[in-house]
């Protein structure tokens, strides 16, 4: 399992979602990351998912990094 941000983030994303950021420049992966991240932190819904699912947690931040058009 990988234990950087951006690493955590691709392996949350859907496959095409995580060749298309994979393709992209390593700022732009950890600019992505850390939106990913902060969605964590900040939504309470997402908490009380993670107490259920982390990876289902982090699965649902990343669609919703992604669907904002941030990637």
């Amino acid at each position: 399992m990988p234990t950087d941000s951006v690493g955590r983030f691709l392996a949350a994303l859907d496959p095409d979602h995580r060749e298309a950021v994979g393709a992209k420049p390593r700022e732009e992966q950890e600019r992505l990351a850390a939106d990913w991240e902060r969605e964590l932190e900040s939504d309470d819904e997402l908490d009380t998912l993670d107490e259920l699912s982390p990876p289902a947690a982090e699965a649902e931040a990343a669609r919703r990094v992604m669907a904002r058009g941030d990637g």
